[in-house]
């Protein structure tokens, strides 16, 4: 088996779910899935810690080190000529999400590594089953991710089958809220599997800055808030500038904060739990699917 490092955190939890862990020796200091990635393996990029951080804050800090040409992560080098990897996971799709694939590249050309490198850039829901077929087969266990894609569309199948036939509520899901982004890349997938039709979306392409504006035309029946980089109680904190912004202009609509990185932003395994999650929020009820879970979707208005 090849010595593994993970330079994203979906990455991570792919290489996890397919029984790896024991070949990966390194991940990011934000590999939180399993919460024992961190501490049990080598940490090799750094970054600022932003929980201190408002919205706005962390938006402006992203555009002017991007404006300056700045990096927004380390990559220590040092560690990974220590740890002499064979596969490096790594994306091009977000400069604020992980180490570029070029920066990468350059550092392990400097250090005389050979580790091959794989990118990891799905832009939709179907893509990101494929990232884990593409894992399983680069690290020698391409049964393993059959069987585990098998799973998780079964589990997409079924959703599919529990509410087929109802009415598809209007669903838009805002990313970040200050300044708002709407939903893109696989999150539009991932409100038409729940049972919803996305609206204020970009279904595979990047998100974008909206106005709220934006978000009253497209008349939304449920407003998901699912912003990038936080937990369920960020997210419900943040919900209230949604809320503010758009309950008074969109008075029969339901708002609900969503756990984004366990379930939404992050292109791994769990985007399929997310759906699952989601089914229940829009089609609440439903027999066979159960109760919104409290752990990880919570209603704001």
């Amino acid at each position: 088996m090849p010595r593994i490092v993970s330079l994203l955190p979906s990455a991570t939890e792919i290489v996890y779910a397919l029984g790896l862990e024991d070949d990966l020796v390194a991940v990011t200091f934000e590999c939180d899935e399993p919460a024992r990635a961190r501490q049990e393996k080598r940490i090799v990029v750094g970054g600022l810690d932003t929980r201190h951080l408002a919205p706005a804050e962390i938006d402006r800090w992203v555009r002017g080190r991007l404006a300056e040409g700045g990096d927004l992560y380390t990559l220590h080098t040092d560690a990974l000529a220590d740890l002499s990897p064979d596969l490096v996971l790594t994306q091009d799709l977000c400069r604020v999400c992980a180490v570029p694939t070029g920066h990468v590249r350059e550092a392990l050309d400097h250090l005389g590594c050979r580790a091959d490198v794989v990118t990891l850039d799905p832009m939709t829901l179907d893509q990101v089953l494929d990232t884990v077929t593409e894992v399983a087969a680069v690290t020698g266990v391409a049964d393993r991710g059959r069987a585990l894609v098998a799973a998780l569309r079964a589990r997409l199948d079924r959703v599919a089958a529990l509410r087929a036939g109802r009415p598809r509520p209007r669903t838009a899901v805002v990313e970040w809220v200050d300044p708002p982004f709407g939903a893109g890349h696989w999150i539009p997938d991932q409100v038409s599997a729940a049972g919803g039709l996305p609206v204020a979306a970009r279904p595979g392409l990047r998100s974008v800055p909206i106005g709220w504006d934006d978000v009253v035309a497209a008349a939304p029946e449920v407003v998901l808030v699912s912003p990038c980089g936080f937990g369920l109680d960020g997210a419900a904190a943040q919900a209230t500038v949604v809320v503010d912004a758009l309950a008074p202009r969109l008075p029969a609509a339901r708002f609900w904060a969503v756990d984004g990185d366990a379930f939404v932003v992050r292109p791994g395994p769990r985007l399929v739990d997310g759906v699952e999650h989601l089914a229940r929020v829009l089609h609440p009820g439903l027999p066979g699917l159960g109760e919104p879970d409290p752990t990880a979707v919570r209603r704001i208005a």
